[in-house]
């Protein structure tokens, strides 16, 4: 989930596999029963103990791992733009590093791919809501 606190995304680096150390959004897995908006802003919470009211559905980014052996892996990743209501930015096991960017000068970040363009989008969709 994009999410904005005085004109700045909040970024997490991966602490665990897959893409290990990249710059990412927060997010994770939907558990079942859980819709899309609840699993956003549970995630948040979990993973870098920040709350946010969600404004947008910003896009979504699919992943497929591919092999000799086939298909190893298929992502699907929906974000959300979100502006931040509460807490402060923490490491976890999930994420190593937390960061307040520009969202549109990520700079010299690794990051995982197509993270600038989700960013961008996410921060003109976030000036276009009151």
């Amino acid at each position: 989930m994009a999410v904005f606190r005085d004109g700045k995304a909040l970024v997490a680096r991966r602490a665990r596999a897959p893409l290990l150390g990249l710059y990412s959004l927060p997010g994770g897995v939907v558990e079942i029963g859980e819709t899309l908006h609840e699993a956003a802003l549970r995630e948040l919470d979990e993973e870098v103990g920040v709350t946010a009211e969600i404004v947008a559905f910003n896009d979504h980014v699919e992943s497929i791992v591919r092999d000799d052996q086939g298909v190893r892996a298929h992502y699907v990743i929906a974000s959300f733009v979100a502006r931040w209501t509460g807490g402060e930015a923490r490491t976890s096991e999930e994420a190593d590093s937390v960061l307040w960017i520009d969202p549109l000068a990520a700079g010299d970040l690794p990051t995982t791919p197509g993270l600038e363009a989700i960013l961008a989008r996410a921060a003109s969709l976030i000036k276009a809501c009151p």
